[in-house]
């Protein structure tokens, strides 16, 4: 085990989190009003008096971003956890199917699988979780028989206060990252630097937001409104639900 030298981390985070805010923006670039408009409700936005195109346009599109933007950071965050363990216990990025993390400690190997929030699965996922954690723990000792092997699911932030689950371990926020790096306030440390630059990014995020919500709004009152400027709302299920839209 090594000292984390938090320059090195603050570093990682500087030169890399530029990727993070490249792909909110990409992936506001690449969205096509027509496929969130048929995977969001149609009967909900009646239901809760909805009556401008605008309304409708930035309630899919911040349903789209909230969703998008914790899928990208989370795998950020693996990123980063993976470096930080790298410097500290020599881990590497695992080349067993849905296993993220690897890395030797006390004379074990850990297996870790990285989430953003503890609630991340439903039951299915979870078995599904558990189901990988056994392959790979058969995949290793296929080349080692003596391996002594701990699975873990790692969180990024929340809390577990029951961490062992049987047939593996749950580290959610100070726990998991004080697993991976020894240090207890690396989740405090790691707050600052990501914040480099943030103002600029999202400088640049909200250019590019507004111009989706003035196209899609455009687009949207072109095809789902009537002349008089009504919601042409058997028009939009219809789109939504009907099968000869699909």
């Amino acid at each position: 085990m090594k000292n984390l030298n938090l320059s090195d981390v603050t570093k990682y985070v500087e030169d890399n989190i530029g990727i993070f805010h490249e792909k909110r923006i990409k992936s506001l670039d690449t969205l096509k009003l027509s496929d969130v408009l048929k995977r969001k409700n149609p009967y909900l936005f009646k239901a809760k008096y909805t009556e401008t195109s605008e309304q409708i346009v930035r309630g899919i599109v911040d349903a789209h971003i909230s969703s998008n933007e914790e899928t990208i950071f989370g795998d950020w965050l693996e990123g980063l956890a993976i470096f930080v363990n790298e410097k500290v216990y020599g881990g590497w990025k695992s080349g067993i199917k849905n296993i993220d993390l690897e890395f030797d400690k006390d004379g074990m190997r850990y297996i870790v699988t990285i989430k953003s929030s503890k609630n991340w699965g439903n039951s299915s996922q979870v078995a599904k979780l558990i189901s990988d954690f056994k392959t790979a723990k058969k995949t290793l000792r296929t080349s080692n028989s003596q391996l002594q092997i701990i699975a873990v699911n790692g969180c990024c932030y929340s809390y577990d206060n029951q961490p062992d689950k049987g047939d593996y371990y749950k580290y959610c926020g100070q726990e998991f990252w004080t697993f991976i790096s020894g240090n207890e306030n690396l989740y405090l440390e790691i707050v600052e630097p990501l914040g480099h630059k943030a103002r600029e990014r999202n400088a640049d995020f909200q250019k590019s937001y507004t111009q989706m919500i003035n196209k899609f709004t455009k687009e949207f009152s072109n095809e789902f409104c009537k002349d008089n400027g009504d919601i042409d709302w058997i028009k939009l299920v219809q789109f939504n639900s009907g099968k000869k839209w699909k």
